[in-house]
């Protein structure tokens, strides 16, 4: 394994044994507290980080199948969440047959499909259907609200297969797995360091409507910090420099920001705090990707643009 990479899983690793001993400690230090959040947190992190690590470890097969996993079930929980007729049941199973098309373009490494597959003929297609099967009662709210699940919980998402896929001499530093590493801890990093600098410094609401806890101090708190985090990482896990830098620096942590506020606006429109009950502590698996679906397209893109080779 890259020196990098062996020193950047070190230091997720040595987070989550810190994690651990808090949630440890601080139930005596505080006998009369509710650490039970706490310690499902870390004990779910444990699993996830495990299996990224194996994936990531094993390959791009093994990546590719882990998040068409994750994909199955985003899509899966944000259209039981959504609302839909009885005559969707057609267009439903088409939004669940783009995760295996899309894989089956990653594995062939057919990128130029694969770009165009969601966001054009899936995009066409749906709405052709939806006419056939003569149901015209909320035809474009049906159609908007199926597009949306599919490019988010499946399209954008499966960018980190893509990445994956980019040749060791393309990335010399790290290969595809600091690619997909970087993206990963900087995604979560974000999340956390909001939260962290929002406790610490909060006073001022920056979306009171949609989510009340979020505060312009948390908010940009965790975009200096996530942005110093990528300039110091990024050198050494990705071949990035220069412009291209130090815009994915000040934009990936906006992207995951907006993925954070966009799905929290669609919880609270249909009134539910969760997406599922599926990670403990966190809630589903769209409440711990909704950053990373908006930052991995983003995040591909710039990469692709100005330091790959291969797209």
């Amino acid at each position: 394994m890259p020196r990098p990479l062996l020193v950047g899983f070190g230091g997720v690793y040595a987070a989550l044994i810190l994690g651990g001993l808090a949630a440890l400690v601080l139930p005596m230090l505080r006998p009369g507290g509710d650490f039970t959040n706490l310690r499902q947190r870390v004990g779910s992190w444990w699993v996830m980080i495990l299996l990224l690590t194996g994936a990531l470890l094993l390959g791009w097969q093994a990546t590719t199948l882990l998040f068409a996993a994750v994909s199955f079930m985003a899509l899966r929980e944000f259209l039981s969440l959504a609302p839909a007729r009885r005559e969707d049941r057609l267009v439903i199973f088409l939004a669940y047959l783009t995760i295996p098309i899309s894989c089956l373009f990653v594995f062939i490494n057919a990128y130029m499909f694969y770009v165009v597959f969601v966001p054009v003929y899936v995009f066409l297609a749906v709405p052709f259907l939806m006419a056939c099967i003569g149901q015209t009662r909320g035809y474009l709210t049906s159609t908007a609200v199926f597009h949306w699940g599919v490019v988010t919980c499946v399209y954008n998402l499966g960018h980190i297969a893509l990445l994956m896929l980019v040749p060791r001499w393309d990335a010399p530093q790290a290969g595809a797995t600091g690619l997909v590493f970087l993206l990963l801890v900087a995604t979560e990093a974000n999340d956390v360091f909001q939260y962290v600098t929002g406790k610490l410094f909060g006073r001022h609401k920056i979306t009171p409507k949609v989510s009340p806890n979020k505060t312009w101090e948390g908010f940009i708190g965790g975009w200096i910090l996530t942005a110093g985090l990528i300039l110091w990482a990024a050198p050494w896990l990705t071949p990035l420099k220069g412009p291209g830098l130090w815009i994915i620096a000040a934009s990936l942590p906006l992207a995951g920001f907006a993925g954070d506020v966009t799905f929290s606006a669609i919880k609270r429109d249909l009134g539910v705090k969760d997406t599922s009950h599926l990670i403990p502590g966190h809630g589903g698996i769209l409440d711990r990707v909704d950053s990373l679906t908006f930052t991995t397209p983003l995040y591909f893109h710039l990469l692709a643009y100005f330091a790959l080779q291969t797209y």
